[in-house]
């Protein structure tokens, strides 16, 4: 519970402390002044004295670090939180075949016959096998359970036979657009589903066509609402006081909207829904930015291509290594140009999950044409995980005002893949020193549960660029310190249009802080990624590390 300040003061001072603020006015302080949930005094300790007034408590923050509320712009909050109780198949936590196959027997053992088992980040590319199981070795494991274990890039799924019955699928199935099934060489699926395959397989919430991956899974209210309000803590914990859902539905939208009337939405939630409700949302007049500083909504999430670890992400020239991708699109050019064009002139800003440089070149031109069509100011347009802009295509991003939306832990993770599947071109992967030079303002972000919700492993990997066996992707990419805590501070906050509210230290805006036990500049990125988290405040009030007031 948010902790009530010296019964009934809700003014603090935090002082003897790294106040990095976020704002070129006052870069940085020493100590900072809160009172009724908002920053009121930022400089040395006797400027906030003098500003703060009387009935004020005092907190020696011993020289650790404050950053503004740290901010996640693209965090699928709600999923990350069921997968707390899911089978983390991350690697290296299981790094083989039988490593998996034994975390399904594990789960097999104490779930009920006929209940699902379900995992999360299998990341088979980096097995001694290379190669997920097939439904018949999951089958070996058990048939009572319909299995369904997710790839880390959230596009793939391997599935048991128990799955296929369970939907009333047979070994005919066809594929579906936007999707395909894995099959041997008799034609029969292996139980390896790419991308809109999944939808046929797994239990849903709802039919989203191929306007994206399918993970909204079918589950009960309560039990989503205790998932949100325990996951919820622990992202307090790791010092994230804003979230933005990037691919929200209606299922999620109840929940969250739930959760908030309920007082268990402890972080501030924005939501962008999936293109499938654009219509909908068309009907009923409905744009974001719409609701209060706890829920809101904010952009429309749309689909390019696919993934790069997925093999699905759409290059110019074939990747892999034996140059056996091209990468797939969820739509035809002028399929999303007109998708973009109507959510464009309905007055939502964009937000569309694009990767290789032919799906950039397809995203840039729907963006660029819905401007031209219904001119309009301020749109800031997002491009999520914008992994492979060339020069020239970040250029437009820069002339168009486009916000790149990256995920450097992606690099820590499946770097080593990428460099055999890319070559040189992995070293241009997620190119901030591009856009920083081209005067765009990179966003780093986790894409929780795909990668480590944990902010701090997102900014540390942003600073090295280091893969897990310590090779350096695109050194000249490397953010500094500053750059890395503005793109996960303001610039996040600008790219969900709550920079007026939230994202630096400023006097005036709402009173979130993230404390971090330690002295960021004198720290090592691999010393960043595993430093705790003092404390937290939300609102003025303090949601996490509140012993440290007593």
């Amino acid at each position: 519970m948010p902790v009530d300040l010296d019964g009934g003061s809700n003014s603090l001072i935090l002082h003897n402390a790294i106040v990095v603020t976020a704002d070129p006015a006052i870069p940085t302080a020493s100590a900072v002044g809160l009172s009724a949930g908002r920053i009121r005094a930022v400089g040395d300790v006797e400027h906030v004295r003098d500003r703060m007034g009387r009935n004020v408590v005092e907190l020696d923050a011993g020289g650790r670090t404050i950053l503004p509320g740290l901010i996640d712009a693209h965090n699928h909050f709600l999923m990350t939180c069921e997968s707390f109780e899911q089978i983390d198949a991350r690697f290296p936590r299981v790094a083989s075949l039988s490593e998996l196959l034994a975390a399904i027997d594990s789960a097999a053992e104490r779930t009920p016959p006929g209940q699902w088992i379900r995992g999360f980040g299998m990341s088979y590319g980096q097995y001694p096998e290379a190669r997920p199981p097939t439904r018949w070795e999951i089958d070996a494991i058990t048939q009572d359970h319909p299995v369904m274990v997710l790839h880390v890039s959230g596009h793939y799924a391997v599935v048991n036979s128990r799955a296929f019955i369970a939907r009333g699928l047979t070994d005919n199935v066809a594929d579906p657009a936007g999707g395909s099934f894995q099959r041997d060489a008799a034609g029969a699926p292996t139980g390896l589903l790419l991308d809109a395959a999944m939808n046929l397989v797994l239990p849903v919430a709802l039919d989203i066509g191929c306007h994206g991956p399918n993970i909204h899974s079918v589950a009960p209210m309560d039990d989503l609402l205790r998932l949100l309000d325990n996951g919820g803590k622990r992202y307090l914990a790791a010092g994230l006081t804003t979230v933005c859902d990037p691919q929200v539905t209606r299922r999620e939208l109840a929940v969250y909207r739930a959760a908030h009337q309920q007082g268990r939405l402890h972080l501030r939630t924005v939501c962008m829904p999936l293109s499938n409700h654009l219509d909908s949302l068309i009907e009923i007049g409905l744009a974001g930015p719409f609701g209060d500083d706890r829920l809101r909504i904010g952009g429309m999430k749309l689909y390019s291509d696919g993934t790069l670890i997925g093999g699905t992400a759409a290059f110019a020239t074939p990747y892999g290594r034996n140059g056996e991708f091209h990468g797939t699109t969820y739509w035809q050019p002028q399929e999303l140009a007109d998708l973009v064009r109507r959510a464009h002139a309905a007055g939502w800003q964009v937000g569309i999950h694009t990767n290789g440089d032919r799906a950039m070149q397809m995203t840039l031109d729907a963006i660029e044409g819905a401007m031209r069509a219904a001119p309009r100011i301020d749109t800031r347009h997002r491009i999520e995980h914008c992994s492979y802009p060339t020069r020239e295509q970040v250029q437009r991003i820069a002339d168009l005002g486009i916000i790149p939306v990256h995920q450097p832990a992606f690099i820590f993770d499946e770097g080593d893949e990428f460099l055999p599947r890319l070559g040189e071109r992995a070293h241009h992967l997620k190119p901030f020193r591009y856009e920083l030079d081209a005067g765009v303002r990179p966003v780093i972000t986790s894409d929780s549960y795909v990668a480590t919700y944990r902010p701090l492993e997102t900014i540390a990997r942003a600073l090295s660029r280091t893969t897990r066996s310590g090779n350096v992707l695109g050194a000249e990419h490397q953010l500094s310190l500053d750059e890395a805590i503005r793109a996960h501070t303001i610039d996040a906050a600008t790219a969900i249009r709550m920079e007026d509210r939230i994202g630096s230290i400023t006097p005036g805006k709402l009173a979130d802080l993230t404390i971090v036990d330690g002295d960021l500049r004198q720290s090592t990125p691999d010393a960043i990624a595993n430093m705790d988290i003092w404390m937290t405040i939300l609102d003025g009030d303090i949601v996490h590390g509140a012993e440290h007031i007593a």
